[in-house]
């Protein structure tokens, strides 16, 4: 029997570097939560399982024996669970290609019935707010085992000064700590608890809920706790602006403006809880004077340093003066006031339909339902099914019951793992294909095969043909999830003789989606839709504590996975639109080396930090020959990356580069950064494996007996602030780090003069490859079919734009 994900000291350490108190995923101050630990309250985790009804995932507590006896837990349920799997221990890895044999041995027992994997998507602690407040605020009752599970979260979560954080490495804030300190009065927790006098404290002594950002006082207005009066306008009336207007509401980021539209909504309705003893408890609990005595008008702008990441512009500050003194009290009509509601519901209408009541996330989510609460009243089908989809955001680990940043991450990591089979020479191995052929089948599955109704007038990027960053259901296009899952398309199907489930005019639809998506004036690519709107509209960020959220933006990230599937495309359908294709590339591939920065490095935006950035902008480069070799941009990078090399060969950054996006060391190195960094070196072609075999070698020596890596500190990011968990990164980015390093030796320190090197050497074999070839290699051959010939080679290497060589990694050589 194997106990899986158990308290180590490898987890003690893997703690975030700039504030200790967090540690991402499952390891509360170096130590594992068991079910029955003193820290909550005793809950049977046996009992609980995930089910998954075509990727909609949902926790289930079974209150019966015989509901136990006819469900059982499988190996997943326990596994997310931290309890034992008993999955059996693997005989120890001696090279790579061992290492991948037992990594893939575990993972692939948590592939879910549908082919896709599942995984706690957590890190912001301001998304379980919103959803209980929600329930509170509309009545609905909170399921008993809800309750117990989410205060034992919380309190797993509170730092050591009492407080919690905008995520779970952060220091505490009073967004953190004002609203998960209410979450937990509302679950039941007594304000008499030790934990909860210590909240307060923490709280107090950052000036108490009125100096909380805008989220925060929106949701405490809500429930009755402040005064509206203390939250800065957010006038539906905006929405009424012309489309040409600069500033209107469709040219904002996807996630602002879909918060927006009902938090515009619920403040134009003033809508409140009617007040309990529960409310007026809270009032005399959250603020450092007597409630009676506070005017909340006056704290509209108050926020605690340890919020006020963005602060807010003299713009901004100025427009809500206006706004308070003299659109609202003097020019605001009743008039346009119904009608500025009645668009915006319309607009909330469009948002429920379109998702089946999911919606984009979980921010905009309960904001939804408490505007069909207001609207149609609870016993509406918007309102019940609003509930029914809200449960597909609950997750339950070790620790409690949290809630994840969307409602999953099913065709993400699906996509990225069978990427890193294909990538490691897998693709036609007889005992790893039939996961493949099930991962496909979900992907298949989960493409959008149609437009959203009216899509110009709620604003909406065309979809049909895309890949959602979640599931089908929530409908929503992304640039690279696109791009990944086309790419596990082209690679099985086109490249390795795969059953066709997916024709040619879906994968057609599916670039055609990805090229209205550029952003012309710059090359690059962002994550939901082209950019719609200036880059000084940051000026009207209300948010306080993210940055860069006001429109979207060119990322590197999405930017490569378009450029590298699009090429991957044009070898197996050279004439489709040929020179539009040729084009996008080309200006995308400016925008990379223009977002490259003095130092070398590449920001990322979505992982943690100038690791993540690096492994996709150098594979951007290198689909056009751009390696270490010829480029003086490539060696800069590589440079970059070596100088940040630890001394046990592996790499870490702290999520504090992301925010202040600088390199910060971690104080430990990480499995998953070393790998994005071994990636990234191997696209470069970077000619010295020493480097690269001291960082393999750490990633295999934290491999545990049975196949996985414990969690270490958390891997993602977004708006700059806020930390987001991947855990499934773990397992597949190994998988394909190692796939890329086969040929070097791990136990002997052979450096490029004796093994193959890349650069010119490398160019030269592939250049020959018609003439000369060793065995045990994967190659593009020139009638464009992928000629497998071994197990394992190199991610790719491109010899010219449209001609490359996949997984050209000659395996072991001797």
């Amino acid at each position: 029997m194997v106990q899986t994900r158990q308290s180590s000291q490898k987890a003690a350490d893997a703690v975030a570097n700039g504030h200790a108190e967090g540690i991402a995923n499952g390891h509360v101050n170096g130590h594992t939560l068991t079910p029955t630990s003193s820290v909550g309250e005793g809950l049977d985790r046996s009992r609980w399982r995930l089910l998954d009804e075509s990727g909609r995932h949902t926790w289930h507590y079974l209150k019966t024996d015989k509901e136990v006896a006819e469900w059982p837990q499988s190996a997943a349920d326990k596994y997310y669970l931290g309890l034992p799997t008993d999955l059996p221990d693997l005989p120890p890895a001696s090279k790579a290609s061992e290492s991948i044999d037992n990594c893939l041995s575990f993972y692939s027992q948590l592939q879910l019935p549908p082919g896709n994997w599942a995984c706690e998507y957590g890190g912001p602690l301001f998304l379980m707010p919103g959803i209980v407040c929600c329930w509170y605020a509309t009545g609905t009752p909170i399921p008993l085992e809800y309750k117990i599970e989410m205060k034992n979260y919380l309190f797993a979560r509170q730092n050591k000064d009492g407080g919690w954080g905008l995520h779970v490495e952060g220091h505490s804030s009073v967004f953190g700590t004002a609203m998960n300190y209410t979450v937990l009065r509302i679950l039941g927790a007594s304000e008499e608890d030790p934990r909860m006098i210590k909240a307060r404290g923490k709280l107090h002594a950052m000036g108490g809920a009125t100096n909380g950002p805008h989220w925060a006082k929106f949701w405490l207005s809500v429930l009755g706790v402040t005064r509206w009066e203390i939250v800065n306008p957010v006038p539906p009336e905006l929405w009424l602006l012309p489309d040409w207007v600069p500033i209107a509401p469709w040219r904002w980021w996807v996630h602002m403006r879909q918060v927006f539209l009902p938090m515009s909504y619920v403040w134009s309705k003033r809508f409140t809880v009617p007040e309990n003893a529960l409310i007026r408890s809270l009032r005399q609990e959250l603020f450092v004077q007597p409630y009676e005595s506070i005017d909340f008008g006056a704290h509209r702008n108050s926020i605690a340093p340890e919020d006020n990441y963005h602060p807010k512009s003299w713009l901004l500050n100025l427009i809500m003066f206006l706004l308070v003194w003299i659109w609202i009290p003097l020019l605001r009509t009743k008039s346009i006031v119904e009608k500025a509601e009645a668009w915006v519901w319309r607009l909330v209408q469009y948002e429920d339909h379109n998702t089946d009541y999911a919606d984009l996330a979980p921010v905009n989510a309960p904001m939804n339902t408490i505007c069909c609460f207001i609207k149609e009243g609870p016993d509406s089908y918007s309102f019940k099914r609003h509930l029914y989809r809200l449960e597909e955001y609950l997750w339950v680990n070790k620790e409690g019951m949290l809630v994840n940043g969307t409602n999953g991450v099913q065709v993400w990591d699906t996509s990225f793992t069978i990427q890193a089979c294909v990538e490691a020479g897998l693709a036609d191995s007889p005992k790893w294909k039939p996961m493949l052929i099930k991962g496909l089948e979900y992907l298949e599955s989960e493409q959008i095969r149609e437009e959203v109704p009216d899509r110009d007038v709620c604003y909406r990027q065309a979809r049909k043909g895309a890949w959602p960053f979640s599931t089908k259901l929530q409908g929503y296009t992304v640039s690279d999830c696109t791009s990944e899952a086309l790419r596990v398309v082209l690679l099985l199907q086109n490249g390795h003789g795969y059953k066709p489930l997916i024709d040619d005019s879906r994968i057609r639809d599916a670039v055609d989606v990805l090229l209205t998506m550029q952003n012309k004036h710059t090359g690059g690519f962002a994550s939901y839709e082209p950019q719609r709107g200036s880059e000084y509209m940051e000026l009207l960020n209300a948010a306080e504590v993210f940055g860069r959220i006001m429109v979207e933006y060119d990322y590197p990230e999405c930017t490569t996975a378009v450029v590298t599937v699009l090429s991957l495309f044009q070898k197996f359908y050279p004439d489709y639109r040929a020179n539009e294709i040729k084009a996008v590339k080309e200006s995308a591939l400016q925008y990379i080396r223009r977002a490259q920065r003095d130092d070398g490095s590449w920001y990322g935006s979505w992982g943690i930090c100038f690791t993540y950035g690096a492994m996709f902008a150098l594979e951007s480069l290198s689909s056009v020959g751009e390696v270490y070799s010829n480029s003086p941009r490539v060696m800069k990078a590589c440079e970059f990356l070596i100088s940040h090399q630890m001394s046990d060969g592996g790499w870490g950054e702290s999520y504090r580069a992301s925010e202040l996006k600088k390199w910060v060391d971690h104080e430990k190195s990480q499995v998953v950064q070393t790998c994005w960094a071994v990636i990234a070196l191997m696209y470069a072609g970077y000619p010295d494996q020493e480097p690269i075999r001291r960082a393999i070698k750490m990633v295999m020596s934290r491999q545990q007996k049975n196949g996985e890596w414990l969690q270490e500190a958390i891997e993602g990011v977004f708006n700059c602030s806020c930390m987001i968990t991947y855990p499934n990164y773990k397992f597949y980015f190994p998988v394909k780090a190692m796939g890329t390093t086969t040929s070097i030796s791990i136990n002997s320190g052979v450096t490029a003069s004796c093994r193959r090197s890349f650069g010119v050497f490398g160019y030269l074999i592939a250049t020959a490859w018609p003439y000369w070839q060793p065995t045990n290699v994967s190659v593009w051959s020139n009638d464009k079919k992928l000629n497998t010939r071994g197990t394992y080679g190199l991610r790719r290497q491109f010899i010219s734009e449209y001609r490359f060589v996949e997984a050209a990694s000659i395996a072991k050589w001797k």
